[in-house]
């Protein structure tokens, strides 16, 4: 009588949308996902860092980014500077290396903050998804018990959703902060 269908689609892109965010917040420890902002300008247009070079873990603290056309290791480092990461850039023969610096407490709290706002981004979403359902529930003018099943079909799967965000957002925090 009444679809949820499109309300489970809304909390999964909320929830897929807060794991990619946090695959950018970077916790100290070297992983590509943290250059994927960042836009290359190569062959007269801008192009996501991983279309241009391969990016790889040197070490825990230290990604190696080596572009497949050697004349773009200039484009490629003006482009890490003006994502403005905080990382350190070392150009050599071979590619770049992005040392990635360790983490003080004034920036594990800055970075905990982080989070916790996309944290707070994503459960917004989830509200408005939750709102627009009901209110799409209210306009198919369903009988009085359908609609409450509707109701608490909904809030179910909304309180379900909340709690994965908020335990990726623990989980997030936890990594931060050790």
């Amino acid at each position: 009588m009444y679809d949820i269908n499109p309300f489970k689609q809304e909390t999964k892109q909320a929830l897929e949308w807060l794991v990619k965010e946090y695959s950018q917040i970077h916790t100290g420890r070297a992983a590509p996902a943290l250059l994927d902002g960042v836009s290359v300008e190569a062959y007269g247009s801008y192009q996501p860092l991983k279309n241009v070079a391969s990016t790889t873990i040197e070490d825990p603290k230290t990604l190696r980014v080596v572009p497949w056309d050697k004349d773009q290791i200039k484009d490629i480092e003006r482009a890490l500077y003006a994502a403005d990461l905080n990382f350190s850039i070392a150009v050599d023969d071979a590619g770049i290396r992005v040392i990635i610096p360790a983490l003080t407490t004034e920036t594990r709290q800055k970075l905990v903050k982080i989070a916790k706002e996309r944290f707070e981004d994503a459960r917004i979403t989830v509200r408005k998804a939750r709102e627009a359902t009901l209110n799409d529930f209210k306009e198919e003018k369903l009988p009085e018990d359908a609609m409450r099943n509707a109701k608490d079909d909904v809030q179910a799967l909304t309180d379900a959703a909340n709690n994965d965000l908020e335990a990726l957002f623990k989980k997030k925090e936890t990594e931060i902060l050790s």
